[in-house]
């Protein structure tokens, strides 16, 4: 008797555990992707980590919720950890939720994974909208014969001496060769002064003169990119380098099929099926506008019906279901251009960018300008669609507010979009910044702000507990202003206050491990897809994927008087600030990094940008100078400061950080 109760008390916690997962995917789904559960029976369930952006096909869900009874229709939305599953009855429905509720399924990958119905009134997802292929886009199926691709793979050597200029060995994502001219990945360009011997392998000739007598292509290319793609591997988003290569870009998939998908600025993705074989053929707006990369995961989403095609994957949830991926061979040929580019995507052509960069400034007054309009100008216009991209909070940064005493007095110096100023509820913050449409932003939000400059805050000297800096001291442009600038972050502290510190840090690799913003590295988070600020619903879900926090990253130019012997830093060939490539290595200290305003990011008009109007679908692109910090330079400029005590110096995910302390 004994025994018996004992076991039914285990049932019951079991029971219990699996009610409280339910719930919570319950709360996620209408948090997140505002799906309403009812408390009463249906014909229809949402199944919670059910879904192909966790790895559920088709094929292995629907099996399982059809022995609970005939299933009306399985509706899975693109990339997302949940379905939608109708029933003939709410009797079979019913059996459904009694039956799979908890229930564990093991994937393709061997992962285990947990399901979690709920009772809904209809099936509803975000709709994606109607799609069509990027101007300027064509995918040419069949455009070889299986055995000229086993003759194009078997031509590939490998293993060839490293000595030999095309070869280059295995990128950590992906194994890459180079023909005619080396593909720099740090800046989508070539060294048009710098040929490869040999040009293109002989076996590529009969192939283009093909392509060119059919008019699939225009150019003749002569420069290609082997690479090859295990499953799970991909490459980041990007746009080839107008300046770099005549309008047409081409690409041939070999060995396996894939997904690419290209992603307007505006912000609208379309995926397109690359199937194996087939020549990809980008011009135009496709060519000079949309990136294009490759997520790297196992699975791609596909139409589910036999016999898809090449071209864009519909969004119809009920044909949707994931394909395996194999090992992908491509062939990208490109022309390389000898003048400079006059496409019609002006403001996106480096050959016709309307920017002139400043000088680094040699005098405060210079500095103070430089400042005004490319920190402060640029945030007034920006704020809307800088905040959209600022809402994860920096786990060491919590960390050090949740540490502070009950009732402590906090200032945020340059607190943006006050992500922060709401952190712990035990605490008085107060938060300021330069611009004002980011401090509107937080007095929406309820938080106490005012604007003011960092360099002079109406704070009364000794009052408060703790000070944070995050992500601002780099903004100013000679070392004297960022001194003074931890000068008045120490003025404020009362003795025994501590400041947190954050600032871009030059080095994006440290203790061998690459920082997530370096575009290389973002191959590695697996299932995380381009351009996510926020948790994932997968995460929220299934909590299997380790949190990832994004945003665009800097490079290029100038010394300063902290310079520090490990630091790489190229020295300026011209006074004139060096324009970053987003999400590469920095190979200088002083420059400008631009940010793509996307449309309807607080902007319904269109924008003044250097004299020219920017049409809002095409998006402004604005500039922010950064002065980024070599390893030692920020605690360096720290131990200038009198009365301070240095507890702590780390680096945290491209970021130098000091923790210190007012005696």
């Amino acid at each position: 008797m004994e025994s018996s109760h004992q076991s039914n008390y285990k049932l019951n916690k079991t029971e219990k555990k699996s009610l409280r997962k339910q719930i919570k995917a319950r709360h996620t789904l209408l948090r997140h992707e505002g799906i309403e559960t009812v408390p009463y029976a249906t014909q229809s369930l949402v199944v919670a980590n059910g879904g192909l952006g966790n790895g559920m096909s088709r094929n292995q869900l629907l099996p399982v919720l059809e022995k609970c009874g005939l299933v009306d229709a399985l509706l899975m939305p693109p990339n997302k950890p949940y379905s939608f599953v109708r029933y003939q009855t709410t009797e079979e429905s019913k059996k459904a939720y009694i039956t799979l509720n908890g229930k564990e399924i093991v994937d393709d990958l061997g992962q285990k994974i947990i399901l979690y119905l709920n009772f809904v009134e209809k099936a509803q997802w975000k709709e994606l909208g109607v799609q069509a292929l990027p101007p300027g886009l064509m995918v040419v199926e069949e455009i070889i014969s299986s055995e000229v691709e086993t003759m194009l793979l078997e031509s590939i050597n490998w293993t060839e001496d490293t000595d030999n200029q095309n070869f280059q060995k295995s990128l950590k994502h992906r194994r890459v060769k180079h023909f005619g001219y080396e593909f720099y990945y740090e800046n989508n360009n070539v060294d048009k002064d710098n040929p490869l011997p040999g040009g293109l392998p002989d076996i590529c000739d009969s192939i283009l003169e093909k392509w060119l007598k059919e008019g699939f292509i225009k150019h003749k290319p002569d420069q290609l990119t082997i690479n090859q793609y295990e499953p799970g591997q991909g490459i980041p988003a990007h746009i080839d380098t107008h300046s770099a290569f005549e309008d047409e870009i081409i690409s041939l998939s070999l060995g396996s099929e894939i997904v690419m998908d290209f992603k307007h600025p505006n912000g609208f993705t379309v995926p397109v099926m690359l199937p194996r074989r087939s020549l990809l053929v980008m011009t135009g707006e496709a060519r000079y506008l949309w990136t294009h990369g490759i997520t790297p995961r196992k699975f791609d989403t596909v139409q589910a019906s036999k016999g898809h095609k090449g071209g864009i994957v519909t969004s119809d949830v009920g044909d949707l279901t994931l394909s395996k991926r194999g090992i992908r061979t491509s062939f990208t040929f490109r022309k390389v251009r000898q003048t400079p580019c006059n496409c019609s995507y002006h403001l996106v052509c480096d050959s016709q960018m309307k920017v002139t960069a400043p000088s680094f400034p040699e005098s405060d007054k210079e500095a103070s300008q430089l400042e005004q309009e490319y920190v402060h100008r640029v945030y007034e216009e920006i704020a809307g669609h800088f905040s959209s991209t600022r809402h994860t909070p920096w786990p060491h940064i919590v960390e050090f507010l949740k540490a502070l005493p009950s009732g402590s007095l906090v200032a945020d110096i340059g607190c943006g979009n006050g992500k922060y100023l709401g952190i712990n509820k035990d605490l008085y913050m107060m938060g300021c910044d330069r611009s004002q449409n980011l401090v509107d932003i937080c007095r929406e939000r309820q938080f106490q702000a005012f604007v003011s400059d960092a360099l002079a805050v109406p704070i009364r000297s000794e009052s408060c507990d703790a000070c944070i800096s995050i992500a601002v001291i780099h903004h100013f442009a000679t070392a004297e202003r960022r001194v003074a600038a931890l000068q008045e972050l120490v003025r404020l502290l009362r003795p025994g206050g501590k400041a947190l510190i954050y600032v871009w840090a030059m080095e994006q690799e440290y203790n061998k491990k690459k920082s997530k913003y370096l575009r290389e590295s973002r191959l590695s988070q697996g299932k995380k897809e381009e351009n996510k600020n926020d948790t994932s619903m997968q995460e929220l879900l299934v909590e299997q994927t380790p949190d990832v926090g994004k945003r665009d990253s800097a490079c290029s130019a100038g010394l300063n008087d902290f310079q520090m012997e490990g630091c790489n830093s190229k020295k300026l060939t011209n006074s004139r600030l060096p324009i970053h490539t987003n999400r590469t290595s920095f190979h200088s200290q002083d420059l400008l990094v631009p940010w793509h305003l996307k449309e309807n990011s607080g902007k319904d008009k269109p924008v003044e940008l250097s004299g020219a109007v920017v049409p809002p679908e095409q998006g402004a692109v604005f500039h922010r100078y950064y002065h980024v910090f070599c390893e030692g330079e920020l605690e360096a400029a720290c131990q200038t400061l009198s009365d301070v005590s240095i507890l702590q110096s780390f680096y945290d995910q491209g970021n130098w950080c000091v923790i210190l302390q007012k005696i």
